[in-house]
């Protein structure tokens, strides 16, 4: 495994989004649980939950007080007992969930009054990853990539190794030289979520699914979300002052309560791809934990077969 010699992993963040509402689950996961939980808070795999498989992922890399996670004020009960030993500082708690691109800019932003001098990466909390070790080796690839590019976001792009079609793909354009060993090229173009046609041209041209695991610095960050979406940053403006502040839940609440859902693939990733590069991930079998099917397909992989597993057959 490379040791990181190119940047320094103690600068190193990491953001982990769990305020989904994991909705294309729930009638698996009301079955595991027995509530109403998003799938990030249920032990679908093993006896952890899916959001603690992937903090205890981001920490092998990346300090424990390093890693901030977005969550919504509705799941507290959920995530307070999961999330004990977070900082309150790295904990970023929304009063609802408006869709990705508002989660990540709030936590950018909250990150940024940290004054981190390094860069961050975004985890979303429902994926499978079959080795973490060699999953976070590529996330340090990426790491010290941005160091030597900082001006680059830099998407974990995995090679699909099934027919599933129904994820964001990433058409890699020219390679990027520089000094790092990992291969990274630029970023031809995104389609999110194709139909089955279109997506099975891409997978044939080599095209790589979007693992949504991206690595870049905060600032560059909200700068992209400003060239997509201007008006979310100007949303935002009124709170920034207020950030880590005994004003910043009233502020933004009222900033919530009037805000417009965005995507952050969709809306920011998509129309910037520009600005983009992939790194491609090899090694490592990964899935997204959305759906039931992807799941059964998971467990029939990997050999497991837990108690709900057999009272969902």
């Amino acid at each position: 495994m490379p040791n990181g010699a190119g940047s320094d992993a103690k600068s190193w963040w990491a953001l982990v989004l769990a305020g989904g509402d994991g909705v294309r689950l729930r009638p698996l996961t009301r079955r595991i649980a027995g509530d109403e939980r998003p799938k990030q808070f249920c032990r679908i795999l093993g006896q952890a939950t899916v959001l603690e498989q992937t903090v205890t992922r981001a920490e092998i890399m990346i300090p424990a007080d390093h890693i901030v996670v977005a969550v919504v004020r509705a799941h507290e009960r959920f995530y307070a007992p999961l999330l004990a030993d977070i900082a309150p500082r790295c904990m970023v708690i929304q009063p609802e969930n408006r869709g990705s691109a508002p989660a990540i800019l709030y936590a950018l932003l909250r990150l940024l009054t940290m004054a981190p001098a390094g860069p961050v990466a975004i985890f979303p909390s429902d994926h499978h990853v079959s080795d973490d070790h060699v999953f976070m080796a590529h996330v340090e690839g990426a790491f010290d990539h941005v160091v030597s590019r900082p001006e680059l976001a830099i998407v974990l792009g995995i090679a699909p190794d099934t027919d599933e079609v129904e994820y964001g793909w990433i058409e890699p354009g020219e390679i990027i030289r520089g000094p790092s060993p990992w291969a990274l090229f630029r970023v031809r173009s995104f389609s999110e979520k194709p139909p089955r046609a279109v997506a099975d041209t891409l997978r044939a041209g080599g095209c790589l699914w979007n693992s949504f695991v991206i690595a870049a610095y905060p600032s560059m960050l909200v700068s992209l979300i400003r060239l997509a979406i201007p008006r979310l940053v100007d949303a935002f403006a009124p709170v920034e002052s207020r950030l880590s502040t005994p004003w910043e839940d009233d502020s933004v609440r009222r900033l919530y309560s009037g805000l417009p859902p965005a995507d952050f693939s969709k809306d920011v990733l998509t129309p910037r791809a520009a600005n983009l590069a992939v790194l491609p991930v090899t090694g490592v079998v990964w899935n997204d934990l959305g759906e039931p099917r992807r799941v059964m397909a998971t467990l029939a992989r990997i050999g497991m077969s837990p108690a709900w597993a057999a009272a969902s057959a």
